[in-house]
């Protein structure tokens, strides 16, 4: 797919990966440009950007959890503003802790935004799609889709239930000439992760990394695409030695961390009682 002259929608514009692929996606001359993500304020920010760049933005300030709102307000983009060419798929959350220290609002919140926010807007979007006869689907999952790690328990089911989902609508929507294409990037240095305890040995790319390889992917037609050497290192080490990774990961993963947490806790607790 050329990207030149289309319309694109993309979910979690307002940062991150997804402002780097909107900026990415103007210039390589995409004509308009639907940003989508909860806080208008940046939005605005990016818009401005985008038309800096001779592009036309349109802000659409969205939470996806609310269906009604998300489906009157992509009726009436796809009216206002002609058939939507490319959908990207990218907003999304984490909430990073150890499975028995998990809070169930934060588990709901992952599930509600990265999965079934994603499947009620490529829904709305899929079905214009199937009527024009074209276009093109891109959803973003990650490594973690691939090689599920420890405190990342909910995030990595989402990002495989992606995986999923892109898979069965790759067969589905071939009939109709829509591609679908699954985005998989390893850890990206974005705010979303900085508030994160890091993995040790991996080294985080740019959102500008991960933007330049989506519109290459989709340029040729990829149906999966996996950013950076890291990534392809630890699918190839999951193929051939998937016990050898999980040890990896075991002694990469920040458990220590929690558990210097704990033992804090439990030695201020008996002071107290002292």
């Amino acid at each position: 797919m050329n990207i030149q002259g289309k319309t694109a929608l993309i979910t979690g514009a307002s940062r991150g990966i997804g402002r780097a692929i909107a900026i990415e996606l103007a210039k390589q001359g995409a004509k308009r440009l639907l940003l989508v993500a909860r806080d208008r304020q940046r939005l605005a920010e990016v818009a401005a950007e985008i038309e800096a760049l001779g592009v036309e933005a349109v802000i659409l300030a969205l939470d996806l959890t609310q269906l009604v709102e998300v489906n009157i307000a992509i009726a009436q983009a796809w009216r206002d503003q002609g058939p939507i060419h490319l959908l990207v798929n990218c907003a999304g959350v984490t909430h990073q802790a150890p499975f028995l220290k998990s809070q169930l609002p934060d588990v709901q919140k992952e599930i509600a935004i990265n999965l079934l926010g994603m499947y009620a807007m490529t829904r709305l979007v899929a079905r214009r799609m199937a009527a024009e006869h074209s276009g093109t689907i891109v959803n973003v999952s990650s490594l973690m889709g691939k090689i599920a790690a420890p405190t990342m328990a909910t995030y990595s089911a989402t990002k495989f239930a992606i995986l999923g989902f892109s898979q069965a609508l790759r067969g589905e929507l071939a009939a109709h000439n829509i591609k679908v294409i699954a985005l998989l990037p390893s850890l990206t240095d974005t705010d979303m992760v900085r508030e994160l305890d890091w993995f040790r040995w991996v080294v985080p790319m740019t959102p500008q990394k991960v933007a330049e390889a989506l519109v290459a992917g989709v340029n040729r037609g990829s149906s999966e695409i996996l950013v950076g050497w890291q990534s392809h290192l630890a699918v190839w080490c999951n193929r051939i030695a998937p016990w050898l990774l999980e040890k990896v990961l075991l002694m990469a993963a920040p458990l220590s961390k929690y558990k210097q947490k704990r033992n804090h806790r439990l030695r201020r607790a008996e002071l107290i009682s002292r």
